[in-house]
């Protein structure tokens, strides 16, 4: 069967670009530590910069030259695109946090984010190098990839009371994720489809499940 890649750039530069989205990691390794409104102003800034720097590069070409000399080679073909003007997917990451941050208790956040600069990574990894079986937009090994580390992430992510039904809440999270992953491509951001899709998901099944608990991280800053 033919090798599905839905790469755009190639995989050298696809691994550079994924090693980078881990020091995303650092977002909700910080977060841990400081209250939301702290998080709040200190994503807002960055997320603001980054949105400043991202659009100036398609009026200024100034700007552009310097910006594609030092990033063009981890840029995406939609993410090159003068006529649309799409953002870059780092910039996505930073508006992805500043909204989670603000919607979802913390220790949703924790986990839905951290699936997200994880499993998102090993889905495109995996994916463009193994994939060889079509399944929805993507390929089955790269989802595949994306669910399993998910769920060793979820595994090692914070719960409030470390119920077995926490854990499966996660996993279910994680599943749709995976497909929320998988369906992004083409329409949709899967830095911002990603967190969204578990965060809601989480929320929702503890809600259903465990709806009597308060979803507070016990140490940590509100």
């Amino acid at each position: 069967m033919t090798q599905i890649d839905n790469g755009t750039i190639n995989y050298r530069d696809e691994l550079v670009r994924k090693l980078i989205h881990l020091f995303s990691l650092l977002i909700p390794i910080v977060y841990y530590f400081i209250p939301q409104k702290t998080a709040v102003i200190i994503l807002a800034t960055l997320a603001g910069m980054a949105l400043v720097l991202d659009i100036s590069r398609y009026f200024f070409p100034s700007i552009g030259k310097i910006f594609y000399k030092i990033f063009g080679f981890l840029l995406r073909k939609h993410e090159l695109d003068e006529k649309k003007k799409n953002l870059n997917g780092a910039t996505y990451v930073l508006i992805s946090a500043l909204v989670s941050v603000i919607l979802f208790p913390k220790i949703i956040f924790i986990t839905a984010f951290s699936i997200l600069i994880i499993s998102d990574s090993f889905a495109a990894l995996i994916g463009r190098k193994f994939g060889r079986h079509k399944f929805l937009a993507k390929s089955l090994e790269g989802t595949l990839a994306f669910f399993f580390s998910a769920v060793i992430v979820v595994l090692f992510t914070p719960k409030v009371e470390g119920l077995f039904v926490e854990y499966l809440i996660g996993f279910l999270a994680a599943g749709i994720g995976a497909v929320a992953e998988n369906i992004s491509f083409g329409f949709a951001d899967d830095n911002l489809s990603i967190p969204l899709s578990i965060g809601f998901s989480m929320w929702g099944l503890y809600l259903i499940f465990l709806p009597h608990l308060q979803l507070v991280l016990r140490g940590a800053p509100l």
